[in-house]
């Protein structure tokens, strides 16, 4: 009459966040996200779940971010027919975000299918389709904040503000079994706190196990009050202003895109920084800002500081492609924002292409940059990337602004667990990576928390509650097919090495001296390579 809990996603990495809970009466997923950041890591989402969907009885949903919604419509197409239980907030957003996250899928398969017929390599098909993305949305149910609901026999669920995007909440899941109730507090994705676009996360006193988010978890981060992280963001225009180009932003679509807007719309309206068309160049942002402008109320401020969006007319939404192209004419001073916001999809990618190579442009980055995406490789200071197979010499401003984040910095995470205290049980560390998982564990036990309590699980691992007590059974579900090799998730992978080893190739070949010496390296590489065949008499 135990409760399980496995750790399907987001364990050793930052993504694909899903936690399996079985309980004597019913199984249950808190979150059903989408992995990201190597390739590795993202064929995950094409294999099949670990675990059967039509079992499922019930998904309870965190908040609307891909990492934590962005494989539901994959479940609903596997089977499942339960419900899934988010806030109305939550519903809204994910009823852009999933369709369009479908939307992009097929639309990247049928490129991606054309250069495989050219190759001679098999189709493939979208992990979902945007129909699939709007089906999923007739399967929630809304909850309210703090009013506890009934999720399955014996489960009741109280939903806690969590201060880190748009309706987004942490998770108190209360099991009853013959032994007593036991009590789950899931933190879902911690925000800050202080801030006027989100709420002040809240939560329980109390609880028998807590599962917490860690992806910052060993770094302390500037917690500027909004005047501040204005003037912050005013001194980063200006200086982009000053070197003579235009700022590319590349941005998350959801919460982070519309608190930029709404900042660089005051600060112009202030004079603080140089007037500029602002092209808001992502249907997902565009469709998510409608929300935030119905629904952006803070209940800590009072206001909706999404009101203002389109004050003083400076705002453009491009929805169409051909309304995106237009702006690739535009010389000068004007700020673009777009999708996607760690540089790996979406049309920044174009922006990215045009503007990466020109000196008098700025890119900033506003926000997590997971491991081998291109968003982390620029940060990262590359002087040449490849986009969509397209090299590209960096001589634009690389600028990274990292006082945008939904997340609470480590200290804020040990504020928050300190103020869920006391703790009869474990606490599981989560949605980080490796350093920042360490790092959290020691200032936890730091600030008091007991370190033998305190667990770091591996992706598919299965722990046994009863009670306060916990015990590891090694790994509960099927191994995912494929299994990741040990630092899969949070390293660079082939496919990174792969590409750089490319652009070394043609950087060494331009840098020859002579048609001799290439034609020297080459037969080294294709005698590393086994090659039998002169590389020079190649037609």
């Amino acid at each position: 009459m135990s409760i399980t809990l496995t750790f399907h996603g987001a364990a050793g990495c930052v993504t694909g966040s899903c936690v399996e809970v079985e309980t004597p009466k019913a199984r249950l997923l808190i979150d059903c996200g989408m992995f990201q950041g190597p390739k590795t890591l993202k064929a995950l989402n094409y294999a099949d779940f670990p675990f059967d969907p039509k079992t499922v009885d019930a998904v309870l949903l965190t908040h609307a971010h891909l990492d934590h919604a962005g494989l539901l419509p994959k479940l609903v197409k596997a089977g499942f027919k339960g419900p899934i239980h988010a806030t109305a907030a939550t519903r809204d957003l994910c009823g852009v975000m999933l369709p369009d996250a479908g939307g992009i899928q097929e639309t990247e398969v049928r490129h991606l299918n054309r250069r495989n017929l050219r190759r001679g390599l098999p189709q493939v098909e979208p992990i979902y389709t945007a129909r699939d993305g709007e089906r999923t949305i007739r399967q929630f149910s809304k909850v309210k904040l703090g009013v506890p609901a009934e999720i399955a026999p014996g489960v009741r669920a109280i939903y806690w503000e969590a201060g880190h995007i748009l309706g987004a909440t942490s998770i108190e899941l209360r099991v009853e079994t013959e032994e007593g109730e036991t009590s789950f507090l899931f933190s879902g994705d911690i925000g800050q706190g202080g801030r006027d676009y989100a709420a002040d996360p809240e939560g329980p006193i109390g609880v028998d196990h807590l599962i917490l988010e860690s992806t910052y978890g060993n770094r302390d981060r500037l917690n500027l009050a909004p005047p501040e992280r204005r003037a912050a963001l005013a001194q980063e225009l200006r200086d982009a202003h000053a070197a003579g180009g235009p700022v590319l932003i590349p941005t998350f679509a959801v919460e982070r895109a519309q608190e930029i807007i709404a900042d660089l719309v005051a600060l112009m309206e202030a004079g603080d920084v140089p007037e500029a068309d602002i092209f808001l160049d992502s249907p997902l942002a565009i469709e998510a800002t409608e929300v935030f402008q119905q629904r952006g109320y803070n209940r800590t401020t009072g206001v909706n500081p999404f009101d203002r969006l389109r004050a003083g007319g400076r705002l453009n939404f491009l929805r169409k492609p051909a309304e995106s192209d237009r702006i690739e004419r535009l010389r000068g001073w004007h700020i673009i924002l777009a999708g996607s916001g760690m540089c790996d999809a979406g049309r920044v990618r174009k922006h990215l292409k045009r503007l990466l190579w020109r000196r008098e442009a700025t890119v900033l980055l506003s926000g997590y940059q997971a491991v081998g995406t291109l968003g982390r490789i620029l940060e990262e200071g590359a002087s040449r990337v490849s986009i969509q197979g397209e090299e590209v010499q960096v001589r634009a401003r690389i600028r990274a602004l990292d006082i945008y984040s939904g997340h609470a910095d480590a200290g804020g995470l040990v504020a928050w667990a300190k103020a869920r205290a006391p703790v009869a049980g474990a606490v599981f560390l989560c949605h980080g990576e490796p350093d920042a998982l360490e790092g959290l564990r020691d200032r936890l036990v730091t600030a008091g928390f007991e370190g033998a309590a305190i667990r770091i699980p591996d992706l598919d691992t299965t722990y046994v509650v009863s009670g306060a007590a916990v015990e590891a059974t090694g790994g509960g579900a099927a191994p995912r097919p494929p299994r990741l090799p040990p630092g899969a998730a949070v390293k660079a992978d082939w496919h990174n090495a792969r590409i750089a080893l490319n652009m070394a190739l043609n950087a060494a070949l331009a840098d020859a001296p002579s048609d001799a010496a290439r034609e020297a390296l080459l037969a080294k590489l294709a005698e590393a390579l086994g090659e039998q065949n002169d590389p020079a008499s190649a037609p």
